[in-house]
């Protein structure tokens, strides 16, 4: 058998093909069914349809990700956010053994891999623009945090941590955001000050069950769909422990840059305060999760860089990231250490990005 790590990314591509259409005899799906590959991220995500026009969702897991508890761990918190809070989320579909989680072996990949099928969500990305869709974002993620801050999860619930350590500190669970693409020297000297302040932010920020919970863990555009007024949650894949903003900061990722991120976020802020509390310290403090945000992103494209999505961003992601920690540093470094009433209370929503 050949290692994963041995293969061209086309070539376990093939292998990943085989083994989805392989799945769909366990889930019991018509036997014309077609498997087409949508996108590769940690995972693979095909789109499943039969003749009949049925759609499904199959996710091929990456190997040595998440375990089969972790994984089943998601699909509980899916279930509950659904039948508990009102959101809106994926429909896991159980297998012919009645199990939601299909371990499968296809030639060519030395070990099998867990699979799971969901039905298949209509509805269309927000725009980068919809500030009304944004405060639809906001309103969903407080409902969210109310869930999970009332929740007895499963005694076996498992999931990773993203704090700093599993973030940007000695942990990353992505790579070292060293090794991001194009890493120039100003680069490095810039996200080094940045790692540092946000280090020293977040220590003074807290980790409090109020502010660090279960998170969504990557609320970007493409993995929400609106379906008229409904906001649908997709891709819980990344969910684990996290600070409760960090949901806000992954809405903009890929594009924190762009002018109209201020007003995009202001409108989450308001959605969120129709539905749950936020303070003016916690408000201020979205800047730091968002440059928490954008430097894991450097580091995920690094490590991912066989992904189409890592090389459509690449160097100029890397580049255009230095602007941004340069205005963080000169807006947040010196309010280091002091009380939370004589911070600037101006924050992301006018400071950073202005």
């Amino acid at each position: 058998m050949t290692g994963t790590d041995e293969l061209t990314h086309e070539e376990l591509l093939q292998r990943l093909q085989l083994l989805a259409e392989r799945a769909t005899r366990r889930y019991g799906l018509p036997a014309d069914c077609t498997v087409k590959l949508i996108n590769v991220s940690e995972n693979a995500t095909y789109r499943v349809e039969g003749g009949s026009g049925q759609k499904w969702a199959l996710r091929v897991h990456r190997e040595n990700y998440h375990t089969r508890t972790g994984i089943a761990s998601e699909l509980s918190w899916l279930s509950s956010l659904r039948d508990k809070a009102g959101v809106a989320t994926p429909t896991a579909v159980r297998g012919q053994d009645g199990e939601f989680i299909q371990t499968i072996s296809a030639e060519g990949l030395p070990n099998p891999r867990n699979v799971v099928l969901f039905q298949w969500e209509e509805g269309a990305e927000p725009g980068q623009t919809d500030v009304a869709g944004f405060e639809l974002l906001g309103e969903t993620a407080a409902r969210m945090h109310a869930h999970v801050r009332k929740w007895q999860r499963p005694p076996w619930f498992e999931r990773f941590s993203w704090n700093f350590e599993t973030s940007l500190g000695s942990r990353p669970h992505w790579g070292e955001w060293k090794n991001g693409m194009g890493m120039t020297p100003e680069a490095l000297a810039a996200f080094t000050e940045t790692v540092a302040l946000i280090e020293k932010r977040l220590e003074n920020f807290g980790q409090s069950p109020d502010r660090f919970n279960l998170v969504h863990g990557d609320m970007r555009l493409a993995n929400l769909l609106m379906d008229g007024s409904t906001v649908k949650v997709i891709d819980f894949d990344d969910c684990g422990f996290s600070w409760l903003l960090y949901d806000c900061a992954t809405t903009v990722s890929f594009f924190e840059h762009e002018p109209e991120v201020p007003e995009l976020l202001k409108a989450w802020v308001r959605g969120y305060r129709r539905i749950g509390t936020l303070s003016e310290e916690e408000e201020h403090e979205i800047a730091t999760f968002v440059m928490l945000r954008r430097l894991l992103l450097v580091a995920w494209i690094g490590s991912h860089s066989e992904t189409e999505l890592a090389k459509s961003m690449g160097v100029a992601y890397t580049a255009s990231s230095i602007p941004l920690c340069e205005k963080y540093l000169s807006s947040y470094g010196a309010a280091v250490g002091k009380a939370p009433s004589t911070q600037p209370k101006k924050g992301i929503l006018g400071r950073l990005f202005g």
